[in-house]
């Protein structure tokens, strides 16, 4: 048996993406060039604010004054259990040295970066998670200096739960500047900050480009597309379960895809009979994004077996992997591909997107067939060092020097013969390349 398509994507994530380079390209260099009042002036043009950017103590004080307590608890919580996973990720990275050669040492050291600039999308939605996954995994790595970003609406500002939620989080400044001008504030150092030594957090495509286009100067957490998410469901699966988390991820945007793979026919005629009644049942928002996302990204894909589903599973390597099927342990073991796993109905992406503790800042497009999401790791420096005792250093010498020389590269060869001359002066070695 093939695997069939019930239902396929009439669009990709590429063919949803505008060319928004070289306007990204031209707001930059403004920007760059222009400094602060530039960014003022995009701030005024695309966000319609000209209040502060970088908000006082009074600004953030009164903007958490409105955050009711109910929610401040959650978020709370949310920050707690996030804080807790990224000390535990923490924990997995040590300084280590071991002696390569008798009287040379060798060792490791992770270093956190000094600045980090946190984005936080305000715009269709209010993404209070994106505060919290950003701003504390920067705090916990270590960063000295963390900068909070977030784009205004206009007469308002940025979202009063955005600002509560970095500022209980540990953002050391918070910014209402959005789009292109914030990320370029925070990588170029306007407004008195410190320059950003990497980029994080999600955003529109003109955010992303942004980072993209800055990467190299600054780091980033990666470059992200439209968020993705996909479904293993086996003939025990939930079908109104599996319905409605497919719903819940199509919400994000007009093209973010999901996918549902299986092995049982009758499942997936069924869950694809439940989307469209869920999908109407949103509010206008919500359901205008989903319904467009399930049109025209969505696929319904049956599978042989379940060996057949995880191979499926890994050629898409999606964003979010759900597992609605028996034998989780089985599940865990084999598939290999993905930003970040649920196991279970008891558990789904809605949960790590707002509070189970796992970061929510993931690869998107195919990318988590290279690489992981945010954490920890990503805001610290993997960095090398050496020392060694004049003895140590003689066999290493007369190799670097012989390696060198095959290699044509006589200045480094020098290097080591300099050494070997000046610590072990009247031995003769045998420097040449030649066998």
């Amino acid at each position: 048996m093939t695997r069939e398509y019930l239902k396929k994507a009439t669009l990709t994530a590429a063919s949803g993406a505008s060319d928004v380079h070289d306007t990204v390209v031209s707001i930059l260099k403004d920007i760059e060039e222009g400094g602060d009042a530039k960014a003022m002036e995009y701030a005024a043009k695309f966000d319609k604010y000209e209040g502060n950017v970088i908000l006082t103590q009074a600004e953030i004080e009164a903007a958490s004054a409105l955050v009711p307590e109910k929610l401040k608890a959650d978020i709370q919580f949310a920050h707690d259990n996030v804080k807790r996973f990224a000390e535990l990720q923490k924990s997995t990275v040590a300084d280590v040295e071991m002696e390569i050669q008798p009287g040379y040492v060798a060792g490791q050291k992770a270093i956190p970066v000094d600045a980090a600039g946190c984005y936080a999308p305000g715009g269709r939605y209010s993404h209070i998670a994106s505060a919290i996954m950003t701003v504390t995994t920067a705090k916990v790595a270590g960063c000295k200096h963390i900068t909070a970003c977030s784009p205004p609406r206009p007469g308002v500002g940025v979202a009063p739960a955005i600002i509560y939620a970095a500022h209980i989080c540990g953002a050391d400044k918070i910014m209402a500047l959005g789009g292109v001008q914030g990320v370029a504030a925070m990588a170029f150092g306007l407004f008195g900050l410190p320059k950003a030594n990497i980029l994080v957090g999600p955003g529109n495509q003109f955010v992303a480009e942004a980072k993209r286009i800055l990467f190299g100067r600054v780091g980033i957490d990666m470059i992200a597309g439209p968020t993705d998410s996909l479904i293993l469901a086996d003939k025990d699966a939930d079908p109104h379960i599996v319905a409605t988390d497919l719903v819940s991820q199509a919400e994000h945007g007009y093209n973010s895809p999901v996918w549902l793979v299986t092995d049982d026919r009758a499942l997936a005629e069924d869950v694809m009979a439940r989307v469209p009644v869920l999908i109407d049942d949103l509010p206008e928002l919500n359901r205008d994004n989903a319904f467009a996302a399930w049109r025209d990204y969505a696929e319904v894909i049956v599978c042989k077996d379940r060996e057949d589903m995880a191979a499926c599973s890994d050629e898409y390597a999606p964003e979010h992997l759900t597992v609605q099927a028996s034998d989780i342990d089985w599940w865990l073991d084999r598939l290999t591909c993905y930003g970040s796993l649920f196991l279970g109905e008891e558990t789904t992406v809605s949960y790590g997107d707002k509070a189970s503790g796992t970061n929510h800042v993931l690869p998107t497009s195919g990318a988590a067939g290279y690489t992981g999401g945010l954490s920890v790791h990503k805001y610290m420096k993997i960095v090398t060092w050496q020392r060694a005792t004049k003895e140590a250093s003689k066999d290493v010498a007369i190799a670097t020097a012989r390696i060198s020389r095959l290699e044509g590269m006589e200045g480094h060869a020098r290097a080591a013969d300099v050494r070997l001359a000046k610590y072990f002066p009247g031995e003769n070695f045998d420097l040449t390349s030649e066998g």
